[in-house]
């Protein structure tokens, strides 16, 4: 004889349904809300908060599946990214790999907090170790495709445009996410 099957574990699917999918849209509207950048510079936005938003609330783990979805959106032409734009043509761009680098932030969120703990401190370390490596890809994929199109650029030119400036006020939007969190995180669990 066959057991049922106990309803708990399908809400729970529902449910990270429903989280993957708001935060999703959370990421998105806070890349309209930007300060637009002459090309090829990476334009201020709020997309990173979104980001640690949905890992520091959701986990590794279904915050990761929001970044996903998000670029997904955007990948399919849904206008999702900076200046109500969507497509592949914005994710192969210059500037495209900051955005796929939101992947590398991610997994280096859901490892470290998998491996030490899910504790305030390891949570917000694992977010600059993520953003570290979001830089790095972007930086990266920044250099080879400008240098392929417009000309040679140093690496240290690449960062000035388009990681130094961001430092700062990416450190505030991880403070804000970690304070919205403390907030939140209880009733998302």
């Amino acid at each position: 004889m066959s057991q049922p099957v106990p309803a708990a574990p399908a809400r729970m699917r529902t449910l990270d349904l429903a989280y993957t999918a708001f935060f999703a849209v959370l990421i998105a509207v806070c890349a309209w809300v930007s300060i637009p950048a002459p090309k090829p510079l990476v334009p201020f936005t709020m997309q990173t908060f979104g980001v640690f938003a949905a890992l520091m609330c959701l986990g590794g783990r279904r915050g990761l599946y929001s970044v996903v979805v998000y670029l997904l959106l955007g990948a399919v032409g849904c206008p999702v990214f900076s200046g109500f734009r969507g497509g592949l043509s914005v994710l192969l761009d210059t500037t495209g790999g900051y955005l796929v680098g939101f992947v590398a932030l991610a997994l280096v969120y859901w490892f470290l907090t998998a491996r030490f703990g899910d504790t305030l401190p390891v949570q917000a370390a694992a977010c600059v170790a993520g953003l570290a490596a979001c830089y790095a890809f972007g930086t990266a994929w920044f250099v080879v495709l400008y240098t392929s199109s417009k000309g040679a650029i140093s690496v240290w030119t690449a960062l000035g445009w388009c990681v130094f400036p961001f430092l700062f006020p990416d450190a505030l939007k991880l403070c804000l996410a970690a304070l919205l969190s403390r907030r939140v995180s209880g009733m998302m669990k």
